[in-house]
């Protein structure tokens, strides 16, 4: 996955989470599983900025940037921003 397709890939995750988040203001009683799928987006997001991250920082050091691997939600929601 190129560095554009994950940039695609975290302004679709914005906007679904920003989406959710007006549809829930406006009609909270009709989305019950909007935390679940809140919790879903921002694990998602986090894994897509991780990934980033790899990348750029394997280009940094002139390792080839492909090699870099989406972590698990766990793994990324616990780091430090």
């Amino acid at each position: 996955m190129e560095d554009s397709e994950i940039l695609n890939r975290i302004h679709s995750i914005v906007e679904a989470e920003r989406e959710l988040r007006r549809q829930m203001q406006a009609e909270p009683e009709s989305h019950p599983d909007a935390a679940a799928r809140l919790q879903a987006l921002e694990g998602s997001l986090d894994q897509c900025w991780d990934l980033l991250r790899q990348r750029r920082a394997h280009e940094e050091f002139n390792q080839n940037p492909d090699d870099a691997e989406a972590r698990p939600v766990q793994q990324v929601e616990g780091y430090l921003q």
